[in-house]
């Protein structure tokens, strides 16, 4: 068990400190319940997300894909995953379309995951083979960091039981 002072002064990370969720969009996760880092922690990637209200349209995308129990099921994955407002950056027709396209939504949702865990101390500079088969960067310092020059991490180190989360602005598009 840790000392009560660890445990006090664990919220109040520093920018150093890599053993925790990183990002200003953090402090909109729930202190407790399900959708909390903690109770994240305990579920595989896919419920987990499900749990984050800020996830759904990317829950819903997961489900109509039929990729949840692969992503469940895998393990020592990183997941990057698009907010509600990522999605919103697309125009609805778009998005309806490749919504009920499978192949192609499958082929997005697997560009956003990484066959391996990818902490904050590996996106300084990273380049990262995907579960599609293409390749996604990441660049930053700091609580700072970017995915292919486009995407901002919002929220980074979310921790799950079989995968890293690290929550983005925008919807990662593979190349053609």
């Amino acid at each position: 068990m840790l000392p009560l002072s660890v445990i006090t002064l664990a919220p109040a990370a520093t920018a150093d400190d890599m053993s925790g969720p990183f990002g200003p969009a953090c402090s909109s996760v729930p202190k407790e319940g399900a959708g909390s880092f903690d109770g994240m922690a305990k579920d595989p990637v896919a419920t987990a997300a499900s749990n984050n209200p800020d996830l759904s349209t990317l829950v819903t995308a997961v489900k109509k894909a039929g990729l949840v129990d692969t992503l469940n099921k895998a393990e020592n994955i990183t997941v990057f995953a698009p907010t509600n407002e990522a999605f919103a950056k697309i125009p609805k027709a778009d998005l309806d379309k490749v919504l009920n396209n499978k192949d192609q939504l499958t082929k997005i949702l697997t560009y956003h995951v990484v066959g391996e865990k990818v902490a904050k101390d590996k996106l300084a500079d990273g380049s990262f083979k995907t579960l599609e088969g293409g390749m996604l960067t990441t660049a930053g310092s700091g609580d700072s960091y970017k995915v292919n020059d486009s995407a901002k991490i919002v929220c980074g180190d979310v921790p799950t039981s079989n995968a890293t989360v690290h929550i983005i602005d925008t919807v990662l598009m593979p190349k053609s």
